[in-house]
């Protein structure tokens, strides 16, 4: 009888069907690709003439954007090596809220630029130890750069400026306009101790016209009419409620045994008086709005419209929450006699129109305001939805802005002198480092010939130009994306600026994210869970 004989190596510890990769050709290479791969499909959505990638989800929901974030979070990214870059831009999108395509193409490129170390004999550590040092050298050498800072956060034409570069990665051709209106947003609801929270700045998209037709209220927004005949209320006083605006259940079942119809008339009775007993306390307080987030009683309604109170309902509960601290108003969990520190106050509560969409407003008119909504318009869902997407870069801009002012010259204008500094500081390095420190300056070059590349310039012409300007001392110069021919620019001139911290965390995470990749040496994959797939069904009949 034929004893069994076990298998022999790596792969006896493990079971059929998982896969497993070593080696510099078999497992660094490897990743390597996939994550070239990556930033290959990022590259051409970098700038403001980024191109448009559609993609069709899971859900068959349609994303038409040059957002970097949703692109890869739409994909759905399964390479494990390509899974490191997504986790280190989403670390980004936390810190900053913005530079995503900015990290993924970095560490891409620096991974490229590693495969040609590689090949040409340099160790893995070595190539690690000369990133690790570039990215040193780059992050002392970023505060030196700094152009300007912004003074005050709440001037808003000056904090217009400091968006106006986030929004055009976006909005190219409206960043004057939308970055005004986000500037008027941010600082309204700033709070004077200089505390902000991108949540409070919301964004109300509504089908119709143009992004131009676009507008800042004051205050929230909710896409519904008030349930009642009132429509407009000044210097409102409004109770919110948890609860529906009905009668109050009963926390436990009863029965009620009713012998004849002048009891049940009785009973009706008596309901309805403690109902409008209720609402006349109300209006005795002032009270002349009612918010609530469960569906108005007929009767309710009723007494409401009888008494003069207006009635608005609000489905979301995370919605009440933020319209009580716009208003200064406490949630009740049942109908109650509010007491007057939960009463909220309001300047005016009314019912706009907007194209054909009804909305109801509370608007508060002073400069300072708890929450800000930005009423978005546009001719399709996709146009509103990378409108909101540069809103939302444009708020973690201004969020950013209150941890750290500094501006650094955009328009790759700082790459370009950091690639000449990074060039200068390798020579000085005796070991082999400096082959790696001189590859991290190349790679540098990848964000102006990217702009110039998706802006239709000779990049190769541009880039020459950008390095003879930098050398005669104008750190300034960047590309100019509107010249027909291959020129530069003084970026600060032109109100061009990137964020100091955007950029310091960008090379950090960039660095981190690739050093990580190179250092793996296996891949081990097991099988996965679940069985065999289910056939695909063929046609049912000869018609199909």
């Amino acid at each position: 009888m034929a004893l069994h004989v076990p298998r022999t190596g790596f792969s006896s510890m493990l079971k059929d069907g998982a896969q497993h990769f070593s080696g510099v050709n078999e497992a660094t290479f490897r990743n390597i690709a996939a994550c070239k791969e990556l930033t290959t499909l990022i590259r051409t959505s970098y700038g403001p003439n980024g191109m448009n990638k559609m993609v069709l989800n899971h859900l068959s929901k349609l994303f038409v954007s040059s957002d970097a974030q949703t692109i890869v979070r739409e994909l759905e990214v399964q390479h494990p090596a390509a899974k490191l870059l997504v986790m280190a831009s989403e670390m980004m999108e936390q810190e900053c809220g913005d530079g995503t395509n900015f990290i993924l193409i970095l560490a891409g490129m620096l991974l490229g630029g590693a495969e040609d170390l590689l090949r040409q004999g340099l160790s893995i550590p070595e190539v690690v130890e000369g990133y690790e040092m570039a990215s040193a050298k780059a992050l002392e050498t970023l505060p030196e750069l700094v152009c300007s800072k912004l003074e005050k956060l709440t001037d808003a034409v000056e904090v217009a400026k400091g968006l106006k570069t986030s929004v055009a990665s976006m909005q190219y051709g409206y960043e004057d306009f939308l970055s005004k209106l986000i500037g008027e947003a941010c600082v309204t609801v700033l709070s004077p101790n200089g505390t902000f929270s991108v949540d409070n700045v919301r964004v109300c998209k509504i089908m119709g016209s143009g992004i131009l037709q676009s507008s800042l209220i004051r205050g929230m927004v909710f896409k519904r009419e008030v349930e009642g005949d009132i429509t407009r209320v000044e210097n409102a006083k409004i109770v919110c409620f948890n609860c529906a605006f009905d009668f109050m259940q009963t926390e436990t079942k009863g029965t009620v045994l009713i012998k004849s119809a002048q009891e049940l008339l009785d009973f009706s009775q008596g309901e309805e008086n403690v109902l409008e007993k209720q609402i006349k306390s109300l209006v005795e307080l002032g009270i002349n709005v009612v918010v609530s987030q469960g569906k108005p009683g007929d009767m309710a309604m009723h007494f409401a419209n009888k008494h003069g109170l207006m009635v608005a309902r609000v489905m979301s509960k995370f919605d009440l929450r933020r319209l009580c601290s716009s208003i200064g108003a406490t949630a009740l969990p049942t109908m109650c006699t509010p007491t007057k520190e939960d009463i909220g106050a309001c300047d005016l509560v009314h019912i706009a129109e907007i194209g054909d969409t009804a909305l109801t407003v509370f608007q508060q008119n002073r400069q300072e305001n708890a929450i800000a909504t930005i009423v978005l318009r546009g001719s399709t869902t996709n146009v509103m939805d990378d409108m909101e997407r540069a809103v939302d870069d444009g708020v973690n801009t201004f969020k950013a802005l209150t941890k750290d002012p500094r501006f650094l010259p955009g328009a790759g204008a700082t790459e370009v002198e950091l690639a000449l500094q990074l060039g200068s500081y390798a020579r000085t390095i005796p070991g082999v480092q400096q082959y790696a420190i001189k590859k991290f300056a190349d790679v540098l070059e990848t964000f102006p010939r990217t702009l110039a590349d998706n802006a239709g310039v000779k990049a190769n012409e541009l880039i020459s130009k950008l390095y003879a300007a930098h050398q005669e001392g104008k750190k300034n110069a960047g590309i100019d994306i509107e010249s027909e021919r291959a020129s530069y620019l003084d970026s600060v001139e032109a109100g061009i600026l990137d964020l100091l911290i955007n950029r310091t965390w960008a090379f950090k995470l960039a660095t981190n994210a690739a050093c990580t990749v190179l250092r793996v040496d296996q891949i081990i994959m097991a099988k996965r869970a679940g069985g065999p797939k289910p056939p695909k069904q063929g046609p049912m009949d000869a018609d199909d």
